[in-house]
């Protein structure tokens, strides 16, 4: 898809990989709409150009409003990043589940709820693409983040059958898988902390703007999938190829073995 003049709109826009998406997009031409819950973070990272809505997309008003305002001032929504999320560092047995239902409102109903809102207007248009961010962590389980990985398991099989309903009609979907990122998602959790040796790997990190890269130039070849760094595909055949070895070798990291 060709990004220049494309009305893109990005949730969880205010810092980490949402900004760095909108800086990304905006540099390939794009007109951005941008959502999230830090109003102050979402004017540092827009422009004078950008429509900025603050909410919590976790909120079905808060849903409708964005998609609305971006409907009237720009008359399309050509890419939906599904970009909000968040994490949760505690064994599955032992979370609370009020918790482990925050975990998911966020990472997969808003998402969902975002995606049923734009769907059937691109639809009419017979052109769109929806970007849903999952992570390396959806496509093998991490034990330190059990319920992350499953609600980004969700994620990608979402996007795979929304591809396949979609098919014909001109709207595609591509699912992105960001191993670690160099942001401030640790500090935003709903609760818990990585395993030491998790921090550890923080040196070998990829940036904001390189994931954000390679969104973009996911979207430019109507990519269905996007693992960056481009590594991440070596770990995620290790642990299919031999799972045994990966479930203890992951164990072994959480601690629990």
């Amino acid at each position: 898809m060709r990004i220049a003049g494309k009305i893109v709109l990005v949730t969880g826009a205010s810092e980490g990989i949402g900004a760095a998406c909108a800086a990304e997009f905006r540099r390939a031409g794009a007109r951005l709409s941008l959502t999230a819950r830090n109003q102050a973070g979402l004017e540092k990272t827009a422009t004078a150009d950008d429509l900025v809505t603050p909410g919590d997309v976790t909120d079905e008003a808060a849903r409708v409003r964005v998609v609305e305002r971006t409907l009237q001032k720009f008359g399309t929504i050509d890419i939906l990043i599904n970009n909000a999320g968040t994490g949760l560092y505690m064994p599955s047995w032992d979370t609370p589940m009020a918790e482990a239902r925050r975990l998911w409102e966020l990472n997969f109903f808003a998402l969902l709820g975002m995606t049923q809102l734009v769907v059937p207007h691109m639809r009419e248009r017979a052109s769109g693409m929806i970007v849903n961010v999952g992570s390396i962590a959806g496509k093998m389980t991490l034990p330190w983040f059990s319920l992350y990985s499953a609600s980004k398991y969700a994620v990608g099989s979402l996007t795979e059958g929304l591809r396949m309903e979609l098919l014909g009609s001109g709207v595609r979907t591509m699912l992105v898988c960001p191993g670690y990122v160099d942001t401030g998602f640790q500090s935003h959790v709903i609760g818990g902390h990585p395993p030491a040796r998790v921090l550890q790997g923080k040196r070998f990190a990829i940036t904001a703007q390189q994931c954000a890269q390679a969104m973009r130039r996911g979207v430019e070849r109507d990519a269905r999938t996007v693992v960056t760094p481009r590594s991440g595909w070596l770990l995620i055949a290790l642990a299919r190829l031999f799972p045994g070895q990966a479930e203890r070798r992951m164990a072994q990291i959480n601690g629990t073995a």
